[in-house]
């Protein structure tokens, strides 16, 4: 029997902890301050609820010692501090508190320790960073990389048309933090929300796409000389979130208003977050395309993977929610099966090297209705 704690009981960690309910010789504990949280995701029986707040880093590290692995759902303000924290217990672990911090900063105390840890390992980043490290692996030399990836409400709600997927503070996040992209060879940093595209898209229709900063340990860890990842919104998205901040509402400083301090950040949070909400029965779906270019065999080579997922109805469980947790969870899964081991911090895109590791996900993922479809393009 192994014992699993899973840390953090929001949007993905309660999805996350009963899907492992589905294997008998898992025994699942959950972890969070937020009792409704808790409640909701400890509804199926099987599953231990540990009301904890766990942004005390002492407090998790004596927490997880009684446990064989750990899966890191916390809020990614403060995510790295918990992760080093898992690896001072000297427990295994699947990351998806997407900080961000450099999680490779932790990869020498992380083999000190000799733990197994993968980071980032959600959807994007995650499940794209995996099959592009598979089609690299593929390739001879790989020469470009582009990353579209959104989640969506399926019904579309004016002003915003959006609902948040996950943290809502994340999701702003993506449109005040700078884009890394790779251009050239040459790592070059982009406005967020900048160099907009229209796609159209199978069950969809058009979309809009605006840089990103989703590339993260790509850019170290994969050496092809232009790639990118932008996120996908309904048209007009980007328009309202520029004014957004062009006015100053996402700055974090924090001004006066009649003798009281507050930043315009915690203002238009108050507001915004009840708009983004997902409320009960709101459906999403989760779209995403990776383009991987480069040579093979001397031809020039081009892999595509689609992906189009939505809201479950039978099980309730929002699309990102499943196509970010049951990366997690099949990640996990393989490591328990001693299908990956290698000690130190793991970017998906290592998972990608190991046929027998892509194979093993993209099946398990398969079983959970969750399909990436491949198409291999060689020019005559």
């Amino acid at each position: 029997m192994y014992k699993i704690i899973v840390l953090g009981a929001g949007l993905v960690g309660g999805p996350i902890a009963i899907d492992l309910t589905k294997d008998l010789d898992f025994e699942i504990s959950i972890a969070d301050i937020n009792e409704q949280s808790l409640m909701k995701a400890t509804l199926n029986q099987h599953i231990k609820a540990i009301q904890k707040d766990l942004s005390h880093p002492d407090e998790v590290t004596e927490l997880v010692k009684n446990y064989d692995y750990v899966i890191n759902a916390v809020p990614g303000f403060m995510g790295f501090q918990t992760l080093k924290a898992i690896i001072a217990a000297g427990k295994s672990a699947i990351d998806i508190a997407f900080f961000p911090e450099d999680f490779f900063l932790l990869d020498d105390f992380a083999k000190e320790k000799g733990v197994t840890i993968i980071s980032d390992m959600g959807v994007a980043p995650g499940m794209s960073n995996v099959l592009i490290g598979y089609a690299d692996m593929m390739l001879d030399k790989t020469e470009k990389a582009i990353i579209y990836v959104g989640g969506l409400p399926k019904i579309r709600v004016l002003p915003f048309e959006y609902k948040a997927v996950f943290s809502p503070a994340d999701v702003i996040e993506e449109y005040t933090r700078p884009a890394r992209i790779v251009e050239n060879g040459k790592i070059i940093v982009r406005e967020a929300l900048s160099e907009p595209e229209f796609l159209t898209f199978p069950k969809i229709g058009t979309l809009e796409a605006f840089n990103s900063d989703g590339l993260r340990s790509l850019i170290q860890t994969i050496k092809a000389p232009n790639m990118v990842e932008k996120t996908l919104r309904y048209p007009g998205h980007i328009e309202k979130m520029k004014f957004l901040r062009e006015i100053g509402l996402f700055n974090k400083e924090k001004i006066e208003i009649k003798n009281q301090k507050i930043s315009p950040l915690d203002i238009i949070s108050e507001l915004l977050f009840p708009k983004w909400k997902l409320e009960k029965g709101d459906e999403d779906i989760t779209i995403m395309q990776i383009i991987v270019e480069g040579m093979e065999k001397g031809k020039k080579t081009t892999y595509f993977w689609d992906l189009y997922d939505q809201f479950d109805n039978i099980t309730h469980t929002h699309s990102m929610a499943r196509t970010t947790g049951y990366t997690a969870t099949s990640a996990l899964r393989m490591i328990i099966k001693g299908l990956y081991n290698k000690p130190g911090i793991s970017a998906p895109e290592f998972i990608g090297k190991d046929t027998e590791c892509v194979k093993f996900i993209l099946n398990s993922l398969a079983e959970r209705g969750i399909i990436y479809c491949e198409r291999k393009i060689i020019a005559e």
